[in-house]
């Protein structure tokens, strides 16, 4: 048995720390179907021009974006997020969808990244080429306009 490229193993780390996050940012994009057909698209490039890709300095960024451009590109519906099921788990608020939806983009996927795949906002600044400052303004308008629009009052 001969061993695998340094180059598979390589992308496969990348592919282990990156793969949910750009899924979940391009899903909050375009929609569970049109954003998981986007990520796929994107990580198949990836894994195409590795070669080139492994050498940059923030390859999930630039995957983030060949993932923009294909769903932008093959959107095949409007809508981004599916509306919760009437028979749904306690733990999922059946306006979540809908109030994602009206955020801008830059937020939605802020927030979603933030608080749906748990990363930093110095990771999400590199991801989305931004600084930290910028990523944590936008979640908090996120959170700030969910609040808004879900009518949910914060006490102190």
């Amino acid at each position: 048995m001969q061993p695998q490229p340094k180059q598979f193993l390589v992308f496969e780390e990348f592919l282990a720390e990156n793969e949910a996050g750009l899924r979940y940012s391009l899903i909050a994009l375009f929609g569970p179907e049109d954003g998981r057909d986007a990520s796929a698209q994107a990580l198949l490039y990836g894994w195409e021009h590795w070669d080139r890709l492994g050498e940059m300095d923030n390859p999930a960024g630039y995957l983030y974006r060949v993932g923009q451009t294909w769903g932008r590109r093959n959107r095949r519906s409007s809508t981004s997020l599916q509306p919760v099921p009437v028979h749904h788990d306690p733990w999922v608020e059946p306006a979540l969808p809908n109030a994602l939806e009206s955020l801008p983009e830059k937020q939605r996927v802020a927030v979603m990244l933030r608080h749906g795949a748990d990363w930093s906002y110095e990771r999400i600044a590199v991801f989305m080429g931004s600084s930290p400052a910028g990523v944590r303004k936008n979640v908090e308008r996120a959170l700030t306009r969910l609040r808004s629009v879900m009518e949910v009052n914060i006490e102190s």
